[in-house]
């Protein structure tokens, strides 16, 4: 399913979900003053930013309790797209049913793998004697039982879903743990300038032209000037999947590294190139501002002023 054309007066983030995702509250929070477009895949939304239907795009990219999303991780390497900001959202789930279920009575319950997950103990304690099922997303379990009238089912979502499809919370803050985050990326098709008066992180990907074996020795750029490297992440390198070193097949991998640094700083182009000299692949996806605890509670959101 395709994104509905804008109008071009107004401008357009594209998230994955239906309304009342978490997706969504991510867009509201980063770009408050922009309508949502709704996709019911990933990779929809980044293509309806290439193709101009959105300006901006945001995506999850990895949950403090649940890890990476790693299908995200993998489009943006086979997307052009930048990354121009970052937003963390607490999340919230909610156990909720059509009005007038009872807890006892449901058989069902469900929503997005990992939201089952992260709830996972909680359920039990709740003493619910219900079958969980995996469903796309959050909010769209909540819409599947509203749509349907499923009178033994409950989903897990956000207490915002409840609202909009009309359903009745029967147990609030049903996570495991309350530190649960996701952090949020916005992509645009054009960068943002980067700044050296301000807390900036940039995102690269690269594959390295001797194999992992030399990873050591690329990471010492960061080490070298200070820089902290606050993620790292292998994926399969798709182009090279396997390496013969001498009769021993070995996986090739692509890395995808973020540090705390902005690419206006000299210690920052001077990593960069000696980051390049062991790589056979490098592509900056982004320099953007932090998400820092003072600037998201912002009413302005964390998009540039240009948009």
């Amino acid at each position: 399913m395709s994104p509905a054309p804008k109008d071009a007066q107004k401008p357009y983030v594209a998230y994955q979900g239906v309304a009342g995702a978490y997706s969504e509250a991510a867009a509201a929070k980063a770009c408050p003053n922009f309508e949502t477009i709704p996709c019911d895949q990933f990779e929809t939304a980044f293509q309806s930013v290439e193709n101009r239907i959105a300006d901006l795009a945001i995506l999850p990219i990895e949950n403090s309790l649940g890890g990476s999303i790693h299908r995200n991780y993998d489009l943006l390497l086979r997307h052009n797209l930048h990354i121009i900001g970052e937003v963390l959202l607490p999340v919230h789930h909610c156990l909720m049913a059509l009005p007038g279920v009872r807890l006892e009575s449901v058989r069902r319950v469900i929503s997005h793998p990992q939201a089952l997950a992260q709830c996972e103990q909680t359920l039990t304690k709740l003493g619910l004697n219900a079958a969980c099922e995996a469903f796309d997303d959050t909010a769209g379990a909540a819409e599947q039982i509203s749509l349907y009238n499923l009178q033994d089912t409950a989903a897990i979502a956000s207490a915002r879903a409840a609202k909009i499809y009309n359903l009745e919370i029967l147990a609030n803050g049903i996570q495991d743990d309350s530190r649960n985050f996701t952090r949020f990326v916005v992509l645009s098709r054009d960068p943002v300038d980067p700044r050296a008066d301000r807390p900036f992180k940039t995102s690269v990907v690269f594959a390295l032209e001797n194999g992992t074996s030399s990873l050591f020795k690329a990471l010492s750029a960061f080490e070298a000037r200070k820089i902290n490297l606050s993620k790292i992440e292998s994926r399969p390198h798709k182009n090279f999947p396997i390496r013969l070193v001498e009769t021993v097949k070995r996986f090739e991998y692509v890395f995808f590294a973020e540090f705390e640094a902005s690419m206006a700083e000299v210690r920052t182009q001077e990593a960069m190139a000696e980051l390049k000299e062991y790589s056979s692949f490098f592509r900056v996806l982004g320099c953007y501002p932090m998400d820092i605890a003072s600037e998201s509670a912002s009413n302005e959101g964390i998009v540039p002023s240009t948009y």
